[in-house]
């Protein structure tokens, strides 16, 4: 009896570090990632006022200082979010947990490594979890639509860009031909493709250019076709996009994460994880 209260003493404590750490719905959630977003933009603000000379000479001490109490901070939070799941290795190799580490370390990499402390500027990336914290479900329901809607129409968009391919190769070669002998820079195939791609795409580097009356003709065709080959992908996402959004209209999604395998994305009201079906509240 005495263990198994431990153990639920021990599960109890674990849950409440989880619902700070990773749940932005609840009260405490919220405070917690808003005091961190305040430390993130802290620290990206101080290691900005770090690569500026004289602001260096004068405070670097201090700014140094900061950094290195900011960087405790982010090692003490990394190590709790370990510590809150049930299985780490999930949050370790999950998008943010690698995130979170490579937010981190550079800092502890300034000792072997110079000049390495000015990455922690990469904890900007922390910043994606605005989207958790302010609980924007209507964003992260969309995102999500937009990203299966990529997924559904890979094979559609996988077909457009082998055909845009082989016209770049086909409209490069006759580029080559009429302007070979022009000295106008089309001294290959593959640099005709290339000019052919940079137009296609209406990029339009101006390295590369036609100087012949029928090469000119022929670009201008080929700019006015790129127009409407760039329309073509966005149509293809565009569509599945309203299809998802149809499906999905009733479905609202909240920042709960799994303590098993750290998905998120939930229903309101889910009580198990769609992905591992483990129970979202172990109370």
């Amino acid at each position: 009896m005495e263990n198994d209260s431990k153990n639920n003493n021990k599960e109890g404590w674990k849950h409440k570090l989880h619902e700070i750490l990773y749940e932005a719905d609840t009260p405490k959630g919220k405070i917690f990632n808003i005091a961190l977003f305040i430390v993130i933009i802290t620290s990206i603000i101080l290691v900005m006022l770090e690569s500026i000379q004289e602001i260096d000479k004068e405070y670097h001490d201090f700014l140094n200082i900061s950094e290195w109490i900011i960087t405790i901070l982010f090692t003490i939070e990394y190590i709790a979010r370990i510590i809150a799941v049930k299985k780490p290795l999930k949050y370790i190799f999950s998008f943010y947990g690698i995130i979170d580490l490579l937010s981190t370390i550079p800092k502890y990499l300034s000792f072997f490594l110079v000049g390495s402390h000015s990455l922690v500027a990469l904890r900007a990336l922390r910043l994606m979890r605005i989207f958790r914290i302010l609980k924007l479900a209507r964003f992260i329901g969309e995102s999500t639509n937009l990203v299966r809607a990529f997924k559904l129409s890979r094979a559609k968009i996988s077909v457009f860009i082998l055909f845009v391919f082989i016209l770049c190769v086909i409209l490069g070669t006759i580029m080559y031909l009429v302007e070979s002998g022009q000295n106008s820079g089309f001294t290959s195939i593959p640099r005709s493709v290339y000019w052919a791609i940079v137009t296609l795409t209406t990029v339009g580097y101006g390295d590369i250019a036609p100087v012949s009356a029928l090469g000119q003709f022929i670009s201008s065709f080929i700019m006015l076709m790129g127009y409407a080959i760039i329309a073509v992908p966005t149509g293809i996402v565009s569509a599945e996009v309203a299809t998802m959004s149809k499906r999905s209209r009733n479905t609202h999604t909240n920042t709960q994460a799994c303590p098993n395998c750290m998905a998120i994305y939930h229903n309101d009201n889910a009580e198990y994880c769609y992905k591992c079906g483990g129970r979202l509240n172990d109370e």
